[in-house]
């Protein structure tokens, strides 16, 4: 078997940095605000997904969606991530209610431990806007479809908003300057994203966007073929 793919990004989520992580999206009212808003796609489109009841949370990170998922009361919820830090931090910092309920697994996305058609849907939120190299995604998608049974709830950044057109002219400018950073958030195009869908196997369901025309954040409701 070949090793799984491996982002650079993803090397940093030691214990300390995924304490960061957790604490980061509690850091003033803007991020609350944000958090807010992320929770209410996130509970459409598990609605629109049929409130699945075996969901595989992968990336959990540091376990932000868990007591969301943990609202319907008898949902079996499996929270998996690359990072053990990660998983340690979500045990650790999230409700022990919630943190019952949830069984951790240490593993990558792009070659999920788990069997065919393991779970009812897959909650995979700010993984796929890390991921530039189209045949990564595909891959990605791929090992998503293999593994859950009807759908798969999916947030990235889009085009076709005020916030992708200021960061491509930010890019262009950084460019012009000489300024070569190493990039770890990627815009995708609408179009290039949806025909990425179809080629791993899914039709569309549903577009869920963060704040349409501005932000780039979208939530896709995938259906497995």
């Amino acid at each position: 078997m070949t090793n799984p793919i491996k982002l650079k990004f993803s090397e940093k989520y030691d214990a300390a940095h995924a304490q960061q992580y957790f604490l980061k999206h509690k850091d003033g009212a803007s991020r609350r605000l944000s958090h807010w808003r992320d929770e209410q796609l996130a509970r459409k489109a598990l609605f629109l997904a049929g409130d699945p009841t075996v969901v595989l949370d992968l990336p959990c990170g540091a376990g932000r969606f868990w007591p969301l998922l943990a609202e319907k009361a008898n949902r079996v919820i499996i929270a998996a991530d690359n990072s053990e830090g990660m998983l340690q931090t979500a045990r650790t910092s999230q409700p022990p209610e919630v943190v019952k309920r949830v069984r951790t697994l240490q593993t990558s996305a792009f070659a999920i431990d788990m069997a065919d058609n393991s779970v009812d849907s897959i909650f995979c939120m700010r993984l796929l806007h890390h991921i530039g190299d189209a045949q990564h995604r595909l891959s990605l998608l791929k090992q998503l479809n293999r593994v859950t049974r009807e759908t798969v709830i999916i947030s990235l950044w889009v085009d076709g908003n005020f916030k992708a057109w200021k960061r491509k002219r930010q890019e262009r400018q950084r460019t012009s300057d000489g300024k070569e950073d190493y990039q770890n958030r990627f815009v995708i195009p609408v179009a290039t994203a949806e025909a990425e869908f179809i080629q791993a196997g899914f039709e569309i369901q549903e577009r869920l966007d963060f704040l349409p025309l501005y932000a780039m954040w979208r939530v896709y409701v995938l259906r497995k073929k």
